[in-house]
């Protein structure tokens, strides 16, 4: 994971582009020591963007074939065991 201060930007333009293309690593941007913005290439951002409407589809076609209705934070408690390996995907 790659941080830098945005003025990399302006000042580094090569730098980050390196690290962006060639690296094929996000790479972070900070403005006055907090974190500000996220620079990907689009390849990547094609990528993640792809499968987040493939999950989007797949939770409208399951919300119309099944009644079953989960609220926000038992979704979000299925996530969180998932993500820590507590549950199998």
């Amino acid at each position: 994971m790659k941080i830098r201060p945005v003025s990399d930007l302006r000042n580094k333009f090569s730098e980050v582009e390196n690290d962006v293309i060639k690296e094929d690593a996000p790479v972070f941007l900070t403005k006055n020591g907090y974190g500000t913005m996220v620079l990907m290439s689009i390849d990547k951002y094609s990528e993640l963007a792809e499968s987040h409407e493939a999950y989007l589809l797949e939770s409208e076609i399951i919300a119309r074939t099944t009644k079953e209705r989960m609220t926000h934070k038992e979704v979000f408690d299925d996530l969180r065991e998932k993500l820590n390996g507590k549950k199998e995907i």
